[in-house]
């Protein structure tokens, strides 16, 4: 940077007067980010004194250190003086220390510590990710959880800090560890509140300052939740094993109390045939059942019997006194309302690379679209769907080979309610509201999405299909109206009250009124239309239907330029135009002549 001199600040980096070291680190902190003067700073060495004053400085000096040297590990150097001192000296600070500046500097060494994988840095592998952390971690273990309480801090830059650690931590653990140690550190996170701090910052105005780590943080859910669902449920394994066997004890009190007084194995070979069926699965080996929703749907169904368990036993009495007919799949049900929140939210198109796409922030108007804090209340969506469905199925009096159908209401429920909640909406709101939705209207939404999606998927080809019969129907219509009129037909000419321009309605088909008939019939060549007045229909030919030869009248069709039809309302034969009414009409207007304009 222009105007510094190297030499003179690394010099002062050592004074012993303690106001020059404040003012040369503060003076750092805005040159450090210079990847050229970094390397003129750490040739001099620079980088060992920056060191040693976030080992040992104090207030603001120390502030101004750890700022700097996280802004050096951004351009991606001085990694070779990261080691455990430092490391377990930030991590103390983390833990111990109140003051927001010196705890920002911390956060961002840390974040850059575990964020840093490049295959080309020096080291040993344990030097950077989660792993580097775990031994300052062990000597203060409060460390996560003074991480987790930095979240509910005032200063939105110090949340937004803590955050970016906690995210980083997690994609490192998802990473790095193996299958059985990242779930643990998922579930202490979970255990310390983790999800209620970020929610309430989700629904807060303090979206806007920490948009990118709340974005990611929700990526990340979606991504353990596609974690958890990708395990397969394997009885081999004892926690799936003990899940299981908690459903059944769960459903038969009086089984837990056996299993407590004699020992686990003692009432196994006294189940009965329905072990797992009359929980709701279809077989007695349910392991299979869970392979859309792997772990995730098995932890949903025994969160459910956890948080309601009284419930869930007074369920499966009822239901033993039922037809197995009617009896509600409550696992199966679980497990479809897992499977609908898995689609809702779209956790499969989660991924780990994903998490730090920020496109979507561009406009501040996206907010409102983009976060889905209820993702992180998937417990409680899950229990209120669960309990729709029961609801459900009750007031529909459904039966087993119902089951598909009753999802379908319970997916068009959860989309409308969920999908339909603002950002700030409680969740409490949103299980009153499922709880309380009305099966009829939840029906008709079933039946306007039902025609949205018959539109969209035949919609062309109705469309089409229905142009083709107007135009099949016209030809019919036209080709049945010159049969009729090449077969010749009578037409009752009215007189009395009525106007004579007026249609022939059937009121006035009153032999009082009626004075004469006219026969019209169309030539063989279709140039000619021949018509004749007759005093009666049986005045011609012995009563039988004149023949063309007789009708003194005709009208030339080739000087013809329109038809209207003679079927009309009243109002509108007496308001349209001479030129549109009548065939009849027209024709009495010119007996003897032909028409450029005539009515048929």
């Amino acid at each position: 940077m222009d105007g510094v001199d190297v030499a003179e600040l690394v010099e002062k980096l050592s004074s012993d007067e303690d106001a020059d070291r404040k003012l040369a680190v503060f003076k750092l902190q805005s040159c450090i980010g210079d990847p050229s003067f970094a390397d003129v700073f750490i040739a001099d060495g620079g980088l060992a004194r920056l060191r040693y004053l976030v080992l040992h400085a104090t207030g603001n000096t120390l502030a101004y250190s750890l700022t700097s040297f996280s802004r050096l590990l951004e351009v991606d150097k001085g990694w070779d003086y990261i080691n455990e001192d430092v490391l377990e000296r930030v991590v103390e600070l983390v833990v111990t220390h109140l003051l927001v500046n010196i705890l920002r500097g911390a956060m961002s060494i840390l974040v850059a510590v575990v964020s840093h994988h490049s295959p080309t840095r020096s080291g040993p592998s344990d030097a950077f990710g989660f792993r580097a952390l775990k031994p300052a971690i062990a000597i203060y273990p409060r460390f996560l959880e003074m991480l987790v309480s930095r979240l509910s801090s005032d200063d939105h830059a110090l949340c937004a800090n803590a955050l970016q650690l906690i995210n980083s931590l997690m994609r490192d653990a998802m990473q790095t560890d193996p299958e059985a140690e990242w779930p643990r550190f998922i579930k202490r996170l979970q255990d310390l509140d983790l999800t209620k701090a970020v929610f309430t910052l989700m629904q807060s105005n303090a979206v806007q300052d920490l948009a990118h780590p709340l974005l990611e943080f929700q990526a990340l859910t979606k991504v353990i939740q596609r974690r958890w669902r990708d395990i397969a449920i394997d009885l081999h394994k004892p926690d799936h094993r003990r899940a299981l066997k908690g459903l059944h004890l769960a459903s038969s009190p009086e089984k837990a109390a056996e299993q407590e007084e004699h020992g686990e194995d003692t009432g196994e070979k006294k189940n009965s045939l329905e072990k797992w069926r009359r929980l709701g699965f279809e077989s007695e080996n349910p392991s299979w059942e869970f392979e859309e929703t792997g772990y995730l749907g098995m932890m949903d169904l025994t969160e459910y019997v956890r948080k309601c368990k009284d419930t869930f036993r007074k369920q499966i009495l009822e239901q033993s006194n039922m037809p197995s007919q009617k009896r509600c799949p409550i696992a199966r049900a679980s497990l479809a309302v897992t499977a609908i929140l898995l689609e809702h939210f779209e956790v499969e198109n989660s991924d780990l690379d994903d998490t730090k796409n920020h496109h979507a922030l561009e406009s501040r108007s996206n907010y409102e679209k983009i976060f889905k804090p209820l993702i992180l209340q998937w417990s409680r969506l899950h229990i209120a769907g669960l309990q729709a469905f029961f609801r459900l199925w009750k007031a529909t009096s459904a039966d087993r080979e119902d089951f598909a159908k009753i999802v379908e209401l319970v997916r068009i429920l959860l989309e409308a309610v969920v999908g339909g909640a603002t950002r700030t909406k409680s969740v409490k709101e949103v299980e009153d509201e499922i709880q309380s939705f009305d099966y009829q209207h939840l029906r008709q939404l079933q039946m306007e999405l039902l025609a949205i999606t018959y539109e969209d998927t035949w919609g062309h080809h109705l469309c089409q299909v229905r142009d083709e019969l107007n135009h099949e129907a016209l030809q019919f219509v036209k080709e049945q109206r010159i049969r009729c009129l090449l077969a010749g037909a009578w037409f009752p000419i009215v007189q009395g009250n009525k106007v004579n321009a007026d249609p022939v309605e059937k009121g006035d088909l009153n032999p009082l009124q009626t004075r004469l008939f006219r026969y019209a019939k169309l030539n063989h060549n279709r140039r000619y239309l021949h018509y004749a007045d007759f005093a009666s229909q049986n005045d011609s030919s012995g009563g039988e239907d004149p023949e063309v030869e007789s009708l003194r009248e005709k009208i030339d069709l080739s000087l013809v330029t329109s038809v209207a039809s003679n079927i009309s309302t009243t109002t509108t034969a007496t308001t349209d135009p001479p030129s549109t009414r009548s065939s009849i009409s027209t024709l009495k207007q010119h007996p003897t002549s032909t028409n450029n304009n005539n009515n048929n």
